[in-house]
C-alpha cells in the first residue's frame, strides 16, 4: 500500500543522504512542522488522555481498527524464525528496520502469533497531531511518542518503558530513527533501543524484513510488495557489563544480525551505492 505523495523526491532525498553517509536523515518531506509549545500541549495531552476511564474503550476500538490493517497489509507476508523468541518470558523490545508508515502490521503479526495482544511503539510526538483515522490510531493504539521535551524524555518516557517491559510487554523501537520509503537496506542504528533495553535487562527482538517486488502494479509508479519478516536471535544484556558497554555491544550485534540477513535474503554485500533497486517495488 502506498501512503504519501511525492515519492519521487522522497526518493531523491534518499540517494543524496546515502551520498553525504547520513543513514538517519528525515527524507519525508510533508511531515508535520510544530513549535516547542505546541509539542509541550502534544505530550501533556498524551499524559493526561492515557489516565482516563474513556481511554480503554478508545484504546479497544483503536487495536480492532490497527488489526484490520494488519490483516489488509500481510495477507502475503511471511514469518520465519519465531522458534528463535518463544522462549523469552520478560518483556523485550524489538528492533527493526523503517521502511513503511504501516511496516509495524508484520511486527504485530508476529506479536499475535506469540500470543500477545498489546504490541507499544514508539513513534514521534509529532504523529499524535494527525487528523482523522490515522490521528485515532497513534492517539489510542498504544503508541507511546518520543519527544525532545527534555523534562518528558528525562522522568515521563523512561517511566513508561519501565513499566510496559515490567509487565511483559513487547515494545517497538525503530533504531534507524527515521523512515525511508521502501528503501531494502538495513542502516546504522542510533543507540536509544539499546540503552533502554540494558537499563531494564530485557533482550533485544533483532528483527529484518525483507521487501520483495510483486508483478501487481499498485500505482504509476510502484508495483506491490510483499514482507518476509526474519526473526533474528536475541540479545541478552551481559550482566557483567555496564549499561553504556551493554548498550554499544547490543547495537552492534543488532546491526551484524540485520546486514547478515540483508545479505542472505537478497544474495548480495551491503554497502550504501545507491541504485535504483535499493527502492522496493519502484517501476
Amino acid at each position: 500500500m502506498i501512503i504519501g505523495d511525492k515519492r519521487e523526491l522522497v526518493i531523491n532525498n534518499i540517494k543524496e543522504a546515502t551520498e553525504k553517509q547520513e543513514y538517519n536523515l528525515k527524507v519525508e518531506i510533508n511531515d508535520p512542522k510544530m513549535s516547542q509549545e505546541e509539542k509541550k500541549k502534544i505530550i501533556n495531552n498524551y499524559l493526561v488522555n492515557k489516565e482516563k476511564i474513556s481511554y480503554k474503550a478508545k484504546n479497544e476500538l483503536a487495536r480492532v481498527t490497527v488489526d484490520f490493517f494488519t490483516w489488509l497489509e500481510n495477507r502475503e507476508s511471511e514469518i520465519i524464525g519465531i522458534e528463535n523468541v518463544k522462549n523469552i518470558e520478560t518483556g523485550a523490545i524489538i528492533t527493526n528496520n523503517h521502511f513503511n508508515p504501516l511496516d509495524s502490521t508484520i511486527i504485530r503479526k508476529f506479536v499475535r502469533k506469540l500470543g500477545k495482544r498489546k504490541l507499544f511503539i514508539v513513534g514521534e510526538d509529532t504523529n499524535l497531531a494527525m487528523e482523522g483515522i490515522i490521528g485515532f490510531i497513534m492517539n489510542y493504539a498504544d503508541v507511546i511518542p518520543i519527544s525532545n521535551n527534555i523534562g518528558y524524555m528525562k522522568r515521563d518516557f523512561p517511566q513508561i518503558l519501565s513499566k510496559k517491559l515490567e509487565e511483559k510487554n513487547f515494545i517497538l523501537i525503530y533504531p534507524e530513527q527515521e523512515m525511508w520509503f521502501n528503501y531494502r537496506k538495513p542502516r546504522p542504528p542510533k543507540p536509544g533501543a539499546y540503552y533502554y533495553a540494558a537499563k531494564n535487562n530485557v533482550p533485544i527482538i533483532s528483527c529484518f524484513t525483507e521487501i520483495i517486488d510483486i508483478d501487481k502494479q499498485d500505482n504509476d509508479e510502484f508495483n506491490k510488495v510483499k514482507y518476509v519478516l526474519h526473526i533474528l536471535e536475541p540479545i541478552y544484556p551481559d550482566n557483567k557489563k555496564t549499561i553504556k558497554e551493554n548498550t554499544q555491544r547490543m547495537k552492534e550485534i543488532d546491526f551484524e544480525q540485520k546486514k547478515n540477513a540483508y545479505e542472505k535474503a537478497y544474495n548480495k554485500k551491503l554497502d550504501y551505492k545507491f541504485e535504483k533497486e535499493d527502492i522496493a517495488g519502484l517501476i
